[in-house]
């Protein structure tokens, strides 16, 4: 079974983000760039299928500028096979990256689509369903474990009320959800051997895709500072503060 992984380039979780001057975006000069980390949650599970015999081939699939394509090797390095880039400039929208997903997944035929539940730069939480709504596929989001099971993947779900576990006909969606594993670090000769792995580069032109804009960007700013606290000397004076000053009590 071939298992096809989305992955997104975004600032690195550990980086603080700039706005720009003009409140237009944020800035990204000199910054560091890495893999979604919950896309790296997906491209883990998929190597797991493929060491435990479940699966025969992972591909990888990003969808932004050139830059994109570290973020590939870096998945390659994992342990994917082969990887796939559609390359342009622009960071299209949920939508339109579902349609450009869509495409290929006609045009590989995978069994499974495992995908992270979010990126945490946009955080819109839509790719994933709104690409099982144009397949007309099952769907399995915020997954914290993952099982195939015959012709079905059983996938544990994280919802308010605790655990939800739904079984799926394949072809279907997973996203992931932080508890499903914990990625590995990749050693330095599959570092050196994803240079070698094949790396395709479309466009959305050459998929029939016209990316078109259905919202707009009209600020970015930070979030307010935080102030700093206080101490206090006995748990009196922190009642009095917490009733008087801070009306919470």
């Amino acid at each position: 079974m071939k298992i096809l992984v989305t992955v997104k380039r975004v600032i690195d979780y550990n980086v603080k983000a700039r706005v720009n001057a003009d409140n237009t975006d944020v800035d990204l000069a000199n910054t560091k760039m890495a893999l979604n980390p919950f896309c790296e949650i997906a491209v883990e599970e998929a190597i797991r299928l493929k060491e435990s015999g479940t699966a025969t081939e992972v591909v990888v699939v990003s969808i932004g500028p050139k830059a994109c394509q570290e973020q590939i090797r870096t998945s390659l390095a994992l342990g994917a096979d082969r990887g796939i880039h559609i390359e342009t400039d622009s960071m299209p929208e949920s939508l339109n990256v579902a349609k450009l997903l869509a495409k290929v997944v006609n045009a590989e035929q995978p069994g499974l689509i495992i995908m992270g539940k979010q990126a945490i730069d946009s955080d819109n939480n839509q790719t994933g369903q709104m690409l099982a709504a144009l397949l007309d596929i099952p769907q399995g989001t915020f997954a914290s474990k993952v099982e195939l099971i015959g012709d079905k993947v059983h996938v544990t779900r994280e919802v308010d009320g605790g655990l939800q576990t739904v079984a799926l006909n394949i072809p279907a969606i997973v996203t992931t959800d932080l508890r499903l594993n914990e990625p590995r670090y990749a050693s330095l000769p599959n570092i050196m051997k994803a240079k070698r792995k094949p790396l395709v580069v479309q466009t959305p032109a050459d998929l029939g895709i016209e990316l078109k804009t259905h919202s707009k960007l009209l600020k970015v700013e930070a979030p307010a500072e935080r102030q700093a606290g206080i101490k206090v000397n006995s748990i009196e004076e922190l009642i009095e503060k917490l009733k008087n000053e801070a009306k919470v009590i």
